[in-house]
């Protein structure tokens, strides 16, 4: 079995320049996604029935073998014709919301990433979410970096096009080109993710941690004597009462 600690770099901490943080049930407790989506569609005064229809689709595909790169092009389609300024108008409002309700961060991750903070590394969040839901989420930790999904817009407005989804390699992809960008090796980053999805962005670094019991990353951690530390179930509530509230600036557009 990995490692298990509640500080995954203590021996090395001073080695790591720059660590990579998956979002979704690694940062934070919920599939910033989905739950995005179901407040949209509220916002917009559409009924419950219609954010049910458009979730239970793409988890009906998921679940007859569509892969996660179409899967995830079909559900940024969804906002095609959306106006910039309302979805992230939106995305502010929903973060907001998520944030007051107590559970939203992840407490063992968040702890890990103000270690790399107070180290002086450099902090990316690496999602197959997009920045509407991601913005908030960074300004609020203070990451440096934010490795994404970009859907297209033209005018203003969201086309519904992705050309790559940020998931599976394209993480390991984007973590390398941002490493090379800034001459930092494998040996001083970190990585952290929950899900088999993550494991390219792992592999890409020195020092990777499997966030809950995954057992494709946790099988690299173990042969590469990684860590882990636990999943987002049960979620557990913000401690900090910073953390809370609406105080974070509007951000620049």
């Amino acid at each position: 079995m990995p490692q298990v600690t509640d500080s995954p770099v203590s021996t090395a901490r001073s080695t790591v320049d720059l660590a990579f943080f998956d979002v979704d049930e690694t940062l934070i407790t919920v599939k910033s996604m989905f739950r995005f989506l179901e407040f949209h569609y509220r916002e917009r005064g559409l009924p419950p029935s219609a954010y049910a229809e458009a979730a239970g689709e793409l988890r009906h595909r998921a679940a007859a073998g569509v892969s996660r790169l179409r899967t995830n092009r079909e559900y940024y389609r969804l906002f095609a014709g959306r106006s910039h300024k309302e979805l992230y108008a939106h995305g502010r409002a929903w973060f907001d919301a998520e944030l007051a309700g107590g559970s939203l961060l992840h407490r063992p991750v968040v702890d890990a990433l103000r270690r790399h903070q107070r180290d002086g590394a450099m902090i990316a969040l690496v999602s197959g979410s997009f920045r509407p839901c991601l913005e908030p989420v960074a300004q609020l930790l203070g990451a440096d970096v934010i490795l994404c999904s970009e859907p297209e817009t033209v005018g203003g407005y969201f086309t519904g096009h992705l050309e790559h989804p940020a998931i599976g390699p394209e993480k390991g992809r984007l973590a390398r080109e941002l490493m090379a960008r800034h001459a930092i090796s494998a040996p001083r980053a970190a990585a952290y993710g929950d899900h088999a999805s993550d494991l390219d962005l792992l592999r890409s670094v020195g020092h990777p941690v499997a966030v809950g019991d995954d057992l494709v990353i946790g099988a690299h951690v173990t042969s590469v004597g990684g860590h882990t530390l636990p999943g987002t179930r049960p979620a557990v509530p913000a401690e900090d009462p910073a953390l809370r509230g609406s105080w974070l600036p509007t951000p620049e557009r």
